[in-house]
């Protein structure tokens, strides 16, 4: 199972990697980061795949994918 690491803190919510996660696992996180930008967060309970699309297509690189 692959593992989603996203850095709350760089996070700019442009919410860009939600609509390319193929599983929809990513979401939108109701806490503030130190911005002040609700950034994206991993839905609980939830596998990923391990595709990286959701790192790929971060424009600021706060998302790593782990295998």
């Amino acid at each position: 199972m692959a593992k989603i690491n996203i850095n709350r803190d760089k996070c700019k919510g442009c919410l860009i990697c939600i609509s390319f996660c193929p599983k929809g696992i990513i979401v939108l996180d109701e806490n503030l980061n130190r911005k002040g930008i609700k950034p994206v967060k991993v839905k609980e309970n939830e596998e990923c795949l391990g595709c990286a699309m959701c790192a790929v297509m971060c424009p600021d690189c706060c998302i790593e994918v782990y295998k």
